[in-house]
């Protein structure tokens, strides 16, 4: 079998680099991209290299990123620039193959087999992308190469900023096994913790264990860690144009002051649920459930899902089954800080489906024909040309364009 060539590559402190190129006076000074304090998302979200150097992490609260950089320059994230030059890194990366996986804005895994032999090997491929996002884009990018995923994304790790680092079939050992486990995708801190109780530390104890072991320590994903620690990942890179299956629907917010009532709560949900309904309907698909999640004022969690009686994409029955979830199990120990309302158990719209004789047909496509209207007239002057009364005024919602950007999902296998 063919050997691959995989490529990661990681576009170096995306936001805040693309902050200085845009702004070239912000050039060999530290630069953080971090939420506003007044508006409660005062934590760093990107550093630049001095910033770093200067002990300031990413999720750091910014008057301590102050308190250890004082020369730190604090910038409010542009969202529409940080997806413009990842579209733009990415129409480099296509220059090059059509094999092209996201992982969220700034990562993308690359699969240059069948490209080695009209542009050279993977280094030589790395080294152009490197120079192209440099000299076109002023960005630079850090790039993993490798026979497989895990370890391209490793390597892309290694050497920042603007670097290339090979990791083949006979070094990885020497390489990768003494880096520690929470170095690999997917080993968060509970795995990581778990794997510790049993001296397991290094991704090398994690290969040098027993993969049963792992299995009930674990479950599945302790034998997908055995693989991947054990250079036997086979996973594919996804074509560019790779739409992935829709299995649910979701929108959550941070709220920009805590919540402490239920009618604040329910206009939240309502607002975030006319985007579920939108994105429902450009799927095609309809929810036959609605799941919550609630994070309180202490960063605490919790989730609860229900099914509807009848299947809907309506704002308004979404948001309705999410508020009636949250009254009937959030105790109100804490204020709320954060909620999302996802749409669950998805089906095409179309999908026959038996109605009871409680079942009101002749309301429920009143309301539909009403939410077409409504869709109809949002398309043509935008989405706050018509909205519910209830949600006229302050609705403690951020608005400076974060809902546009998804982070990394899942790797494809």
């Amino acid at each position: 079998m063919e050997h691959r060539t995989i490529l990661h590559s990681d576009m170096n402190s995306f936001y805040a680099s693309v902050e200085m190129m845009l702004d070239p006076s912000l050039r060999g000074k530290p630069v953080a991209v971090c939420g506003s304090t007044e508006n409660r998302h005062g934590i760093i979200l990107a550093k630049s290299q001095l910033a770093k150097k200067a002990g300031v992490k990413t999720g750091m609260v910014n008057w301590e990123a102050k308190m250890k950089c004082p020369d730190l320059i604090m910038l409010h994230p542009q969202y529409d620039q940080y997806l413009k030059y990842s579209r733009l890194a990415r129409e480099i990366y296509a220059r090059y193959t059509d094999m092209i996986e996201p992982f969220g804005m700034d990562e993308c895994w690359l699969d240059v087999t069948a490209s080695r032999y009209q542009f050279g090997d993977g280094p030589k491929i790395a080294d152009e992308i490197r120079t192209s996002c440099r000299e076109e884009l002023g960005l630079t990018v850090s790039v993993g190469v490798s026979f497989n995923k895990i370890f391209a994304k490793l390597g892309s790790d290694m050497k920042k900023p603007d670097a290339t680092t090979v990791i083949t079939e006979e070094d990885f050992r020497e390489k990768v096994w003494p880096l520690h486990c929470s170095e690999m995708i997917y080993c968060g801190p509970a795995t990581t913790r778990k794997l510790g109780m049993y001296g397991i530390r290094t991704i090398g104890d994690i290969a040098r264990t027993d993969p049963a072991f792992l299995k009930r320590l674990l479950g599945v994903n302790g034998l997908d860690l055995w693989a991947f620690a054990s250079g036997n990942d086979r996973s594919r890179v996804m074509h560019m144009d790779l739409v992935s299956p829709v299995k649910s629907v979701g929108h959550g917010i941070t709220c920009s002051a805590d919540l402490v009532t239920e009618e604040e709560v329910f206009r939240v949900m309502l607002e975030l649920s006319q985007d579920v309904g939108h994105r429902l309907r450009v799927h095609e698909l309809s929810a036959c459930g609605v799941q919550i999640w609630i994070r309180g004022n202490d960063l605490s969690g919790c989730q609860f899902q229900c099914k509807l009686p009848v299947r809907t994409q309506l704002p308004s029955e979404i948001a309705a089954a999410g508020f009636g979830l949250f009254k009937e199990r959030y105790k109100w120990n804490k204020k709320v800080r954060a909620v999302c309302i996802r749409a669950i158990d998805l089906v095409p719209e179309k999908t026959p489906e038996q109605l009871t004789m409680f079942d009101d047909a002749t309301l429920r496509d009143k309301r539909e024909r009403i939410q077409d209207a409504v869709e109809s007239i949002r398309s043509r002057f935008g989405k706050r040309a018509v909205t519910y009364a209830i949600l006229l005024g302050d609705l403690k919602m951020p608005d400076d364009g974060r809902d546009t950007v998804r982070m990394p999902g899942l790797m494809y296998q």
